[in-house]
């Protein structure tokens, strides 16, 4: 068994064909074929299925490749940790976060590592927070940008920012006069949510005693089209903090502060507790001080480097 035949069952695992994963790997299909062929005799298993196309992993073989994956991502880690600090800065680094965020962050991201680490290749995606999790354990991505606690032991939190929840109100509503909605008085308009698609909901919709909780609320981060919803159609609509700089001037004067108490939320950095590369994590962090304002920041990341 070599690292080399477990990162040729990864590859069919990844792309589905057996023509595209040695194209990727840079070998021949035939070579691929043959020493996939090989691991799987000296394993006596069968991982793969080859009557369909794409091929398939059997039951036995998504164990496999599961653990090759943890295997090559702790020798990815043996090699990184033998790097000097700039060679670090340099590579693939893979960062996932929750849609709610991206738009705040990932402009951003990409332009301070152009600026100041032009030689990393960055690669961002959108995830729900519980496949950037799973994702993460199984080692095939670096970071993740969620919303806290996660509550893994497997996995290490770094809080970013904290942020307040606003509610854009529609001038149609009664009470559009006041300064602030309290809290409690959120469910008495039409509310507007971004959760499994666009939809409206009242008081009526939820279930007496029932936590309403805001983040839930929001998991799109589309909000010109929140905005633009309210707009035509009248009711009120929740917001992150960080994303009222999305919102058009003109409509800046439709946005009111959810008060008594004020609902919150923590954006975290997840990383896997054996992670070692702690130049790259502070490149990260610097990236995030760069984009939200000071004032959001959490004392972690504003005090100065973190040590892992």
């Amino acid at each position: 068994m070599t690292l080399q035949q477990l990162e040729y069952i990864v590859a069919v695992d990844r792309y589905g064909y057996f023509v595209t994963a040695a194209e990727a790997c840079g070998v021949t299909q035939s070579t691929l074929s043959l020493m996939v062929r090989k691991l799987e005799d000296e394993l006596d298993v069968r991982i793969f299925s080859r009557n369909t196309h794409p091929v398939e992993v059997t039951e036995t073989g998504r164990k496999v490749i599961d653990r090759a994956k943890m295997i090559l991502y702790h020798c990815n880690q043996l090699l990184e940790g033998t790097k000097s600090d700039r060679e670090l800065l340099s590579g693939t680094l893979r960062i996932a976060t929750i849609s709610s965020v991206a738009p705040v962050l990932i402009p951003g991201l990409f332009r301070y590592a152009r600026q100041h680490y032009p030689t990393i290749d960055l690669r961002v995606e959108e995830m729900l927070s519980s496949t950037i999790m799973a994702r993460l354990r199984r080692g095939e991505i670096d970071m993740g940008i969620v919303t806290s606690p996660v509550n893994d032991p497997e996995l290490l939190e770094v809080p970013l920012y904290h942020e307040a929840f606003y509610a854009y109100v529609s001038p149609q509503e009664p009470g559009y006069e006041e300064e602030s909605i309290p809290r409690n008085e959120v469910l008495d308009h039409p509310l507007w949510i971004m959760r499994d698609g666009v939809r409206l909901i009242d008081r009526s919709m939820i279930t007496p005693g029932e936590p309403f909780v805001y983040e839930a609320q929001y998991e799109g981060g589309r909000v010109g089209l929140l905005v633009q919803i309210i707009n035509e159609n009248g009711g009120i609509g929740i917001i992150p903090e960080t994303h009222l700089g999305l919102i058009l001037r003109s409509h800046q004067i439709h946005v009111r502060p959810i008060v008594d108490p004020v609902p919150t939320r923590t954006i975290s950095l997840i990383i896997r507790q054996d992670y070692v590369h702690e130049r790259v994590l502070n490149a990260v962090v610097d990236a995030v001080r760069s984009i939200i304002p000071d004032h959001l920041l959490e004392s972690v990341i504003r005090s100065g480097e973190l040590k892992i």
